[in-house]
């Protein structure tokens, strides 16, 4: 058996783009190229999802899916109640959260991400990207911002701000922070245990509060493109990408 399980959690009731899971792109729903992503990983994985049409649809091209229906206010507290109910004495060690809302997370790089985490001492493991002080969106507090050590993969911190802050005007670079986590599966129930931190709530990131409590986050710079969808505009941008 794996030692990795891919965790999607899959809710229905999103406030900006109800019913995302089940949105059409290119007249296939986006959970299934999610799920299709996950099945080239070659990983064990299933959706977790709190709604009979998600489950009815997912089931139907014949994907794996288990329920949670429990009210939980992140993603991470729904798959480690999956995890706890249905997989926890299957002997995975690793648990990888994959965004439902993640059409473009191709296979291979789900697999990279396990097994760059398999190889190291981390806690958590996720991904980032290099970019260029060209690029505006180091201006964009919806494009979050990692301060990563090239020498050791470390993640020091997260932040909306741009960082790092460059106090003479010249060419700079900034790595961008991609949003797929695997963590260990102790580290998973460590930190859905925790209460939301400082800096988690001034910045609405939830992964503030497990560097706050002294859990460590590597990654990996990975040098590809997504697009995630927050809002229906943004399918017709990832139809133009699979086209």
């Amino acid at each position: 058996m794996s030692k990795y399980l891919i965790l999607v959690p899959a809710r229905f009731g999103s406030t900006r783009f109800p019913g995302k899971p089940l949105a059409k792109i290119s007249g296939k729903p986006m959970i299934e190229y999610v799920v299709n992503n996950c099945q080239q990983s070659g990983f064990d994985y299933a959706v977790v999802t709190d709604n009979d049409e998600v489950e009815a649809i997912v089931k139907g091209f014949g994907g794996n899916i288990v329920r949670v229906d429990d009210e939980v206010s992140t993603g991470s507290e729904r798959i480690a109640l999956a995890y706890e109910r249905y997989f926890s004495n299957s002997g995975y060690e690793y648990i990888i959260n994959v965004q439902g809302d993640e059409p473009l997370l191709k296979g291979e790089i789900i697999r990279q991400i396990g097994q760059e985490h398999g190889d190291s001492s981390y806690d958590i493991f996720t991904g980032v990207k290099k970019q260029s002080s060209e690029n505006k969106d180091y201006l964009n507090p919806n494009i979050v911002k990692c301060i990563w050590s090239d020498q050791t993969q470390q993640c020091l911190y997260f932040s909306r701000a741009a960082i790092p802050y460059v106090r003479e005007e010249r060419e700079h670079s900034w790595f961008q922070h991609i949003g797929i986590y695997s963590y260990t599966t102790q580290s998973l129930q460590n930190f859905v245990k925790l209460k939301a931190s400082y800096y988690e709530e001034v910045e609405k990131l939830e992964q503030l509060r497990a560097l706050e409590s002294g859990l460590t986050i590597g990654a990996k710079n990975l040098n590809i493109n997504l697009v995630g969808v927050d809002t229906p505009e943004d399918i017709e941008k990832v139809e133009r990408i699979i086209k």
